[in-house]
C-alpha cells in the first residue's frame, strides 16, 4: 500500500465509510497439520511407514476438518483421474469410489505420446493437479494421491513437497467437501512402482494403458492407506492490494495490470538450514514492473479509461486472491478492457522475443505482438506448453470469466547467449531456485530484459486506455462465450 501510494496511485479496493481503501478483503480457510502425520502404505496386510515430505507430501484438509482418519482404505488406480465426457473419456468408469484412496498420473494422457485428444503436449486443465483434486471430491473419494514425475509435473520433488506440506489455504466454499476430498496428497514415482510391484502389478504396463480410451479403473488389490493427524483449520482474511488512476472520460471501464504478492514463506529448510522462502523471482519481479508502471502512468496525462494495479494474495495456494477477485470484482468484469498480468519475469539481460503463458488466441495479444514489433520484440508461441501455465497465473480466473487476459513471459532467445543461455537459465532455476529458499535476489541481475519489457507493457497498456476497443477472444476460443454474454455491458 505504501509503495503504491508512494507512485502516486489512488486506492482502489473496498468501500469503506463511503472511500475507497487500498485493500480487498480475502476471506480464506487456512489449514495446518498439527504434529507429524501418521502415514502408511500396506500390501497383504504388511505396513509401509511413510514420511511426510519424502516418499509422500500430504496437504492440511481444506475441508474444515479438525482431523484426518483413515484406516485401511483401499487404493484404486485411476489412470490420469479424467472425466471429460466432451472427449469421452472417463477414468472413474464402473468404479465404486466409496471410501477409497485414489491413485493417479500427472498432466494429461497424451503428453508423452505428444498427440491425442488433450492438446498433445500442451497440457489442458484436465492435466492440472487442482483439476484432479476437484474431481476426486465429485466422485465421492476419500482422498488421492497423484502420482509425482519430474517432466510431466514440470518440476521437481523439492516443488512438490515445499508447496505442500506447509500451510494451505483455499477460499470460503459453501460446501467445500464438493471440492476436496477429505485427503489430498503426492507420492515420489519410486513408492508407486513399488506399491503396484508388491501388489502384483506394472506400474509401467498400466500408464501405458491409462493414455488409451479403453482404460478402466484398477484395483490395487491387497493394498491399502491410512493416515492420522489433527489440523488446525480456521477462516483468516487476508488481502489483495488495489490501487488505482481514474480515467478522465470512461472512468468505469477499467484495465488491469496484476501480479500476486504472496509466496512460501517460512517452510522446510533446505540443505544449508535456510526455511525463508524469498520468492524474489516468484513474484517480487511482477509486483516491483506493477508499481513501477503505476509510477509511470501517474507521471502521465491521466487515460481515457481507468487502470487498475491489483496485487492479489494467495496465487501460490492455488490463484485464491484472483479467483476472489475475478468472483466478487470491484469493477464490472463486462466493462474490465482486458488482464495483463506480470508473474516471475526474468531478471536478467536483453532478449529479443517474449512469450505468454499458454497458447490462447485473442484479441489481446494480437495488440501485444503488433506493440511488441515497434520495441524490437516478436512473439514466440509458450516454448513449454506442457507445463500448463496457462493454468497456474493470476490471468487465468478472469479468462475463464470471459476477460481477455495474458500472462506476460519474458523471452527465451536472449540477444547475449540465445535459446541456449536462456533456457539453461531456466532450467537451473527450476531445478534449484523455483519454490525454494534460494530464489532470491542475485547481485549479477542487471534487469535490462524487465525495464525494456516494462516500456512495451505500458504502451500497451495505455493504447488500450485511450481507446474505444473491445477485444475478445477468438471465435472458437471456450472463454468466446463467457464474454459475449456480457456484450450489453459494453453497449
Amino acid at each position: 500500500m505504501s509503495q503504491m501510494k508512494a507512485a502516486g496511485l489512488e486506492p482502489g479496493g473496498d468501500m469503506k465509510d463511503g472511500k475507497r481503501g487500498w485493500t480487498q478483503a480475502v476471506p480464506l480457510l487456512r489449514s495446518d497439520i498439527t504434529g507429524t502425520p501418521q502415514l502408511s502404505l500396506a500390501v497383504g496386510g504388511k505396513p509401509q511407514v511413510l514420511t511426510q515430505g519424502e516418499q509422500v507430501a500430504v496437504r492440511a484438509a481444506l475441508t474444515g476438518a479438525k482431523s484426518v482418519s483413515i484406516e485401511n482404505a483401499p487404493l484404486v488406480f485411476l489412470g490420469y483421474g479424467v472425466k471429460a465426457p466432451e472427449r469421452n473419456w472417463d477414468d472413474y468408469a464402473g468404479v465404486d469410489t466409496k471410501g477409497k484412496i485414489g491413485v493417479v498420473l500427472i498432466n494429461d494422457p497424451d503428453f508423452e505420446a505428444g498427440q491425442g485428444d488433450f492438446g498433445g503436449k500442451a497440457m489442458t486443465y484436465y492435466g492440472r493437479w487442482t483439476y484432479k483434486f476437484e474431481e476426486a471430491a465429485r466422485q465421492g473419494l476419500a482422498g488421492l494421491l497423484i502420482v509425482h514425475e519430474t517432466e510431466p509435473a514440470s518440476y521437481g520433488w523439492n516443488t512438490v513437497k515445499n508447496s505442500n506440506t506447509n500451510t494451505m489455504f483455499d477460499v470460503v466454499r459453501d460446501n467445500p467437501s464438493g471440492s476436496h476430498p477429505q485427503l489430498e496428497g503426492w507420492m515420489q514415482r519410486d513408492v508407486a512402482v513399488d506399491l503396484f510391484k508388491r501388489a502384483g502389478l506394472d506400474f509401467d504396463a498400466l500408464k501405458k494403458q491409462a493414455q488409451t480410451r479403453g482404460f478402466k479403473p484398477v484395483e490395487i488389490k491387497g493394498a491399502t492407506f491410512s493416515a492420522k493427524y489433527d489440523v488446525d483449520s480456521q477462516v483468516i482474511t487476508s488481502q489483495n492490494v488495489v490501487g488505482r488512476l481514474t480515467g478522465k472520460k470512461r472512468a468505469d471501464e477499467t484495465v488491469i495490470y496484476s501480479g500476486h504478492w504472496d509466496h512460501l514463506g517460512i517452510g522446510q529448510p533446505d540443505a544449508k538450514g535456510d526455511r525463508i522462502y524469498n520468492g524474489a523471482v516468484d513474484n517480487a519481479t511482477g509486483i516491483a514492473a506493477m508499481i513501477e508502471l503505476g509510477r509511470a502512468f501517474a507521471k502521465a496525462p491521466r487515460t481515457d479509461r481507468s487502470i487498475v494495479f491489483l496485487a492479489v494474495t494467495a496465487e501460490e495456494k492455488g490463484l485464491l486472491g484472483s479467483e476472489y477477485y475475478a468472483s466478487k470484482p470491484v469493477y464490472p468484469l463486462g466493462k474490465t478492457v482486458g488482464v495483463i498480468n506480470m508473474d516471475a519475469l526474468d531478471p536478467n539481460g536483453l532478449a529479443k522475443n517474449f512469450t505468454i503463458s499458454g497458447s490462447a488466441k485473442l484479441d489481446l495479444l494480437d495488440r501485444l505482438t503488433g506493440t511488441a514489433k515497434t520495441f524490437g520484440l516478436a512473439y514466440s508461441p509458450d516454448p513449454h506448453p506442457e507445463a500448463g501455465y496457462f493454468f497456474r497465473s493470476d490471468h487465468f480466473p478472469f479468462a475463464k470469466r470471459g476477460v481477455p487476459a495474458i500472462s506476460y513471459g519474458s523471452g527465451n532467445d536472449w540477444v547475449d547467449g540465445g535459446v541456449a543461455a536462456a533456457e539453461a537459465d531456466q532450467a537451473k532455476y527450476t531445478e534449484e531456485r523455483y519454490h525454494q529458499p534460494a530464489d532470491q535476489w542475485e547481485a549479477s541481475w542487471t534487469f535490462a530484459g524487465m525495464a525494456h519489457d516494462l516500456g512495451m507493457l505500458y504502451t500497451l497498456g495505455r493504447d488500450l486506455a485511450n481507446s474505444n476497443d473491445w477485444p475478445n477472444w477468438s471465435q472458437d476460443s471456450e472463454f468466446r462465450g463467457a464474454r459475449d454474454q456480457t456484450a450489453a455491458d459494453r453497449r
